[in-house]
């Protein structure tokens, strides 16, 4: 039982610890910067060179943005939604989708869910729905971790601490079904990958938040949001092939202990529990 399916690939994750080991101990023989082995690494030009290179990783959302443009694309070609576009940098959000029922779904964009900027939104007041999407573009990243750091320790106390409603998040990107991040779903079953542009992409991880925003007084449990009540991530779950017994339903119910808010995030799927926690204090610095 696991926050999702996959997990990392740990001989990838040694390979890349090897490597890293050799590129410290014999950068100074790449390239033809004329310096010797000791001046090379005092001069600052090995630093500095990882320190540009992991900033235009970093940096750069162009991969992620077409990524997600040819998916949209994909599912209007299909039917399964009616029109997208991108909402532009003038809004805290990415992407609105106008559903085939004439709702407007909001998608937020983020990485790996593990950092601060995971804490960063604000669900429009024309959102009928609001979805994060999490695009981790980083091979060597560990999915457990980072999707239930996403979910219990940033997303639910956002939304019990600043009242903010989110209907569920997709865990997807290109990575998905590679080398890199093998997919369970796959496991002999190779024909439930979809062809699009230079990607083959397996069914995405979804999982469906309570429907209404947690609250101690007037609504400490609130019902999980079912598949059709989320027309965004209904539309992925069919438009690529996603079976129902994959999908998560995340449950945060949450109490008074002493004077602090406390939260119980569980996640289930297919009625199964994968992970829960103890009541956890909701902290603001």
């Amino acid at each position: 039982m696991s926050e999702i399916p996959c997990e990392k690939n740990a001989e990838l994750r040694q390979k890349i610890l090897e490597f890293a080991e050799v590129l410290k101990t014999e950068a100074h023989k790449l390239g033809e910067h004329g310096l010797d082995e000791q001046d090379f690494y005092q001069s600052g030009l090995f630093r500095g060179t990882i320190e540009r290179i992991r900033g235009q990783f970093s940096a750069s959302m162009r991969e992620k943005r077409d990524f997600v443009a040819l998916v949209l694309a994909h599912m209007q070609d299909g039917g399964y939604i009616a029109d997208w576009g991108s909402a532009g940098e003038a809004n805290r959000h990415d992407y609105f989708v106008e559903l085939n029922n004439g709702r407007t779904a909001i998608i937020e964009l983020k990485g790996c869910l593990d950092g601060n900027n995971t804490n960063i939104f604000e669900r429009p007041p024309h959102a009928d729905e609001f979805i994060v999407w999490s695009v981790c573009s980083n091979p060597g990243a560990d999915p457990r971790h980072n999707v239930w750091s996403g979910i219990h320790t940033r997303l639910s106390a956002e939304m019990i601490d600043r009242n903010q409603r989110i209907d569920g998040l997709v865990v997807w990107d290109w990575i998905c079904g590679t080398t890199a991040r093998p997919c369970p779903k796959l496991r002999g079953a190779e024909d439930r990958l979809t062809d699009i542009g230079p990607y083959r992409l397996p069914p995405p991880c979804i999982y469906l938040f309570p429907g209404t925003v947690p609250s101690v007084r007037n609504n400490p449990n609130p019902r999980v949001n079912t598949l059709g009540d989320v027309g965004i991530l209904d539309a992925m779950h069919r438009c690529f092939g996603g079976e129902d017994a994959e999908i998560n339903s995340v449950g945060i119910e949450v109490a008074h202990r002493g004077i602090e808010t406390v939260r119980t995030t569980t996640i289930r799927r297919n009625g199964v529990v994968q992970k829960t926690t103890d009541p956890t204090p909701i902290r603001r610095s």
